[in-house]
């Protein structure tokens, strides 16, 4: 499994601001929508592209356009939906699935609760979108059921990561073609699986508690 954090100032500015608990809603998805532009220019960095012949105003020349198949990006309902418009501004030739997981605040295990994918993913390569790696539950359980449907290279793009959860989706996933792009890795969990200092529930401060 590859892991990159994407350290730039612009990148840790966005996050100070989306951290404070006094940020309110609106700014919070305008923040994560810039951020996760960001986010996802470290990320398609090995989108699949083929050549192109294509003429300029001054002569003919190759470049490059994205490759069939096309991307699937997958964002985790429901905090993942406020990172799509980021996403899709910057690959706006790629599908969209959707995937409903949700966390027992009991067990943290996660379920699935809606999907909307194709049934077969054969060599697509698909960008599953979650703001909060924290147990690891969820984005394992998203990515096995990418990789189940036959996708051969998945990336996950988070805006936070705790060290608990990096490990566990490292173990879950040993060998297969994963990678994940981060914001931040934080501090640890807290003891009712919250990253420290994180920045709270994402769905929560995007769309409110309904």
């Amino acid at each position: 499994m590859r892991v990159h954090v994407a350290d730039h100032p612009l990148i840790t500015h966005k996050l100070t601001v989306l951290r404070d608990v006094n940020t309110p809603s609106s700014i919070f998805r305008s923040l994560v929508e810039e951020l996760m532009t960001l986010l996802a220019y470290e990320g398609t960095r090995g989108v699949r592209v083929e050549p192109v012949d294509i003429v300029t105003p001054v002569a003919p020349t190759t470049g490059v356009r994205i490759a069939e198949p096309k991307p699937l990006i997958v964002p985790i309902l429901r905090a993942g939906l406020g990172m799509l418009d980021g996403m899709v501004k910057l690959l706006p030739s790629a599908e969209v699935g959707f995937l409903g997981m949700a966390r027992n605040e009991e067990t943290l295990e996660p379920t699935t609760y809606a999907e909307r994918l194709p049934e077969n993913l054969s060599d697509r390569q698909c960008f599953v979108l979650d703001p909060m790696l924290a147990t690891g539950g969820s984005l394992t359980a998203a990515i096995e059921f990418l990789l189940a449907r036959g996708a051969t290279d998945v990336t996950a793009i988070c805006i936070l990561a705790a060290p608990e959860g990096l490990k566990a989706v490292e173990q879950a996933l040993h060998g297969r073609e994963v990678s994940i792009v981060l914001g931040a890795v934080d501090e640890r969990l807290n003891e009712h699986g919250y990253i420290v200092p994180g920045l709270g529930d994402a769905g929560d401060r995007l769309y409110g508690t309904v």
